[in-house]
């Protein structure tokens, strides 16, 4: 009898049994910069939360951001920019 205990195969197993995949939810948004004014595609974590709010900084001009994101219950996401 193997007593191993494998933490990795577990929390696998537990993340798939406790969640269903779901291919509606906004993975990004084109959003245009407070500072410069050039459009970039945005990467979005729905396994963040409905709600999020987080600094990241531009790619073209590296100031600072303010993140704002929302999801609808359609999986939508309202995505909001702000000097940061």
């Amino acid at each position: 009898m193997n007593d191993r205990y494998d933490d990795e195969d577990a929390i696998d197993e537990g993340y798939e049994a406790d969640r269903e995949p779901n291919d509606d939810l906004d993975t990004e948004a084109d959003v245009t910069c407070p500072w410069c004014g050039e459009g970039i595609t945005i990467t979005l974590d729905p396994g963040g939360g409905t709600a999020q709010d987080y600094v990241e900084d531009c790619e073209v001009c590296c100031r600072p951001w303010r993140v704002k994101v929302h999801y609808e219950e359609d999986g939508h996401a309202e995505v909001t920019l702000d000097e940061g």
